[in-house]
């Protein structure tokens, strides 16, 4: 199975480091981040890669080119444009995978110690178009709950709720739902998936980290250099 990953947005909410260099090269410890998401991959079988490229497409890879070898990987670069939306990257691959019947996809800025074995088993149990990894992120914020005359039912207090945390696998029927470069695979694809119940969610409640921010950048290097063992249980 191939791995897919999304690497050629600006990356605005972090712009200290992109002004230079796309997100996903971004160092976590002395790789960057992309690194260790194909490392987590790569530790369960999948050494094929096709790379999303678009903002400084040219920077990341030139990075990679150092591990390829090293690594055993068979990485795909791919220039998607850009200003192409996700869903408009994932359908500029098409061809790159035309005879896989199932294939996994990612975000260059997150990291997981999800087992990918068991998230793939999942997607081709049910036999569905779309599984999407689930993990729990306390929301920072009291949630409401209002009805139709406006009365507050109920109020929850920075409750844990489920968020999509990619980590993806899809069957090769996922572009039938890709239009265009315009297509954002969140908002114009998941929710039709969902209407058509086409869309899983395989439920992760271990480690998950996002690099949005220089914040998130400063933790990630934190847990990288400490005992913690997140996503590092995946690298060897």
């Amino acid at each position: 199975m191939k791995l897919v990953i999304l690497a050629g947005g600006y990356g605005t909410r972090i712009s200290e480091e992109t002004k230079l260099k796309p997100k996903p090269s971004i160092k976590v410890g002395k790789k960057p981040i992309i690194w260790h998401i194909m490392k987590i991959y790569s530790f369960f079988g999948i050494n094929d890669f096709i790379i999303c490229l678009g903002y400084k497409g040219y920077i990341l890879k030139r990075e990679l080119a150092k591990y390829k070898k090293k690594e055993n990987w068979n990485i795909e670069f791919v220039n998607t444009g850009l200003n192409t939306m996700t869903g408009g990257r994932v359908r500029r691959i098409k061809k790159f995978i035309k005879n896989d019947k199932n294939f996994c996809l990612t975000y260059g800025d997150g990291l997981c110690n999800v087992d990918i074995k068991k998230l793939i088993n999942f997607h081709i149990k049910k036999n569905k178009i779309a599984t999407v990894t689930a993990v729990q992120q306390k929301n920072r914020y009291g949630v409401l709950f209002i009805d139709k005359s406006s009365k507050i039912r109920l109020i929850k207090e920075k409750p844990n709720e489920y968020i999509n945390g990619g980590f993806f696998v899809l069957s090769n029927k996922i572009f039938k739902y890709l239009k265009n470069d315009g297509t954002i695979f969140e908002k114009d694809c998941l929710p039709i998936l969902s209407k058509n119940k086409q869309l899983l969610a395989f439920k992760h409640k271990g480690f998950w980290a996002c690099m949005d921010t220089i914040r998130d950048k400063k933790e990630l290097n934190k847990i990288w250099k400490s005992k913690i063992k997140a996503w590092q249980v995946w690298i060897n």
